[in-house]
Parts: structure tokens; sequence; C-alpha cells
């Protein structure tokens, strides 16, 4: 009979799932985020509570038996949060933790070379966002953008933008999982707003940001409108470096 581990969906939670395998000795098991958990009739499931501590543990046994590159496809593979990528992540930490050896490159394996495959992916969300994110002043002087990727690459963005905006308070919010990074000139960290379906809204709020935001924003969508050479349009070429689900972040792409 198969078990279900069903977890809170972040990573240290994954981990303890892991530990819990491990501490008990589980064979035929699966690993599911709650949001995502299914079970037929012939399942067992049961919660794992998140433990720092046995997360802890099981990372600094993954550090030891995997590479650099190793640890960081666990992770960046995790935030795809594609379904199935728990099983997928605990093959790859199984055979790393049995074998002492490097398999992130066993591209002979079909397992490795999802993950590997999914990586480069979370890879080009990562950089679309560092191109594509749009900030917006709001009255009481932070720099807020608001963001819908893909994958979960938030926290794949904190390095490039706290060294880009370094003298900048700034919030970068992903309007999907409903949750940010706000960074106050020294640290950045997590929060979660209580508003944040105004933001959803048309970008023109005034109740959110200064009056000489919005005149920028809209002088700049004027002047992309009109050094836009019609002659020259090369759609295809254009969707090529933007693609079309990157246009909500930018406002020249949105109407005057």
């Amino acid at each position: 009979m198969r078990k279900i581990l069903v977890y809170d969906g972040s990573f240290d939670g994954f981990l303890t799932a892991i530990f819990d395998v491990y501490d008990e000795k589980l064979t035929d098991v699966t690993i599911q985020p709650k949001h995502r958990s299914t079970q037929n009739f012939f399942d067992t499931s049961s919660e794992v509570v998140t433990d720092e501590k046995k997360a802890h543990r099981v990372w600094e046994g993954i550090s030891k038996a995997c590479s650099k590159t190793g640890k960081t496809n666990i992770y960046r593979a995790f935030l795809s949060e594609l379904d199935g990528i728990e099983d997928t992540l605990f093959h790859f930490i199984k055979r790393s933790l049995a074998e002492r050896v490097d398999v992130a490159k066993d591209y002979g394996d079909a397992e490795i070379l999802k993950i590997s495959k999914v990586v480069k992916m979370v890879g080009r969300e990562k950089h679309r966002m560092d191109a594509f994110v749009r900030f917006r002043q709001t009255k009481d002087g932070l720099y807020f953008a608001t963001v819908s990727p893909d994958f979960n690459v938030l926290p794949l963005l904190i390095k490039h933008f706290k060294s880009r905006y370094a003298d900048q308070q700034w919030i970068i919010y992903d309007l999907k999982r409903d949750y940010g990074i706000y960074y106050n000139l020294q640290e950045v960290t997590t929060i979660v707003l209580e508003n944040s379906d105004a933001f959803r809204s048309n970008s023109k709020n005034g109740s959110f940001f200064t009056e000489e935001e919005m005149v920028f924003e809209s002088l700049w969508k004027n002047y992309f409108k009109s050094t836009n050479i019609v002659s020259r349009k090369n759609t295809k070429l254009h969707l090529q470096h933007v693609p079309k689900r990157y246009w909500k972040y930018l406002s020249e792409k949105s109407p005057v």
C-alpha cells in the first residue's frame, strides 16, 4: 500500500518529508504538497509537520553527498512547483545519499535528465523576471512591482535586485502565489499583503502610486508609441525577445 506524505509546500517541509521517509523506513512512498495532494482508495496518507531541525539535518546530508551544482539543481527544480517534482527530487537525493558520488550529470537516468531540463526552464524564467520587472513609486516612497511568474522564482531574484537597487526600498510581489519580497535598505524579508487584490486591477491606481509616477508612465507609453517605426515592425522577432506573456509587466504594452 502506497504511503502519501503531505507537506505544507515549503522547502523545509519537503526536506522534513525526506527525513520522515528515512526515519520511518518507508519504501512505497510519494511526497505531495497539500494544495495538490490526491489519494485513491488504496493509499494511506499522513501530514508532515515541518521541522527546521530535521530539514537542516537532511540538507547537511545532501551537502556532503552532492556537488554545489547538485544542491543548486535540487532547490531550483523544487521552485518549479511542477506536479510530481518532489518524487523526482527524492529519486535524485536517494541516489546521492546511497552512492555518495555526484549524480547531477548522469543524464542516462531519465529522472535526473528531467531535473536538468526543469532547472533550465526555471533559470530562463528568473532571467526574464530580472529583465521585465517594472517598479512604480508609491505614495509612501516605496518602489513596488507585481509579477506572476510561471515558476516560484521570487527567491532567486533577491541577489540581483538587492545589488541593483541597493539605495531604494522596494517590494516585488507575486500575485499568483500571494507573497512578496521586501528590501528595507538592509535586508530582504518575505511579506504577505492584506489587500493584494487591489493591485490586480487597472495600473492607473491613484490610491497607491504618486501622481508623478502616473504622469511618467503615460509619457513613457506615448514615447514608445511615437518611436515605433511601423515599416520596420518585426512581430516574430519581437516575440522571440519579449514573449507575449510578459507584456503585462511592461507599461509600454498597456493601453495609454
